[in-house]
């Protein structure tokens, strides 16, 4: 049988589709979510906003991880780079639907600057690839080191009581880890200053808006 190999054309068509499937539709996760099983601890009414801002921060932050791959993919220069990278994203399709999974139970939304987030992600990760696959690596590197940071702060900011975010949120930050060994492993350089730390800032930004937006 023959597989028609996709042009460039076709992968961005595939990026639009992917593009609406992260913003506006609903991801399934190819994993089960780590809070199967666990009980639903009662949260106050404070509680269950302040739980519900820290897992919309996350959920926007799987939107932009999901744009930075695919605009990373979309112009990789090597077939295997961009393997490794649409396997990455898959898994952050996990983490997207568990995040969302989340937000519905505390009867909550997702951040409504969605679009903003990943039409910029998309670019940055465009970008990233037609410097070089090493530089786009780096970018993965960077990003993943500082959403692991940003999830360990947000396990200490959690209610004691709450074990299901809790558990979302610990198989997000061993994932993130793995992610960023895999990307250096990859080839993955260390971005030059002042990119991580511009990366850091715009990060701080996104986390104040969607926490409350």
């Amino acid at each position: 049988m023959n597989i028609r190999a996709l042009s460039p054309l076709d992968r961005i068509l595939c990026g639009l589709e992917r593009a609406l499937e992260t913003v506006a539709g609903s991801p399934e996760a190819h994993r089960p979510s780590p809070a199967t099983g666990l009980p639903a601890n009662e949260l106050d009414e404070t509680e269950r906003r302040h739980v519900a801002g820290l897992i919309r921060i996350n959920h926007t932050g799987e939107v932009c991880a999901q744009a930075l791959y695919d605009g990373q993919a979309a112009l990789a220069r090597s077939d295997a780079n961009r393997a490794h990278l649409l396997q990455a994203a898959a898994e952050e399709t996990d983490h997207l639907a568990w995040c969302a999974g989340r937000l519905r139970e505390l009867e909550s939304r997702p951040s409504l600057l969605n679009p903003l987030w990943y039409a910029g992600s998309y670019a940055i990760g465009a970008l990233a690839a037609l410097v070089g696959d090493a530089v786009s690596l780096g970018f993965v590197v960077e990003t993943e080191h500082q959403v692991e940071a940003h999830l360990a702060e947000h396990l200490e900011r959690l209610p004691p009581q709450d074990d299901r975010s809790r558990a979302i949120l610990t198989q997000m930050q061993a994932d993130e880890i793995r992610h960023a060994d895999n990307a250096q492993e990859h080839g993955g350089i260390r971005l030059a200053f002042p990119i991580p730390q511009l990366m850091h800032a715009s990060s701080m930004v996104m986390k104040t808006v969607a926490y409350r937006i």
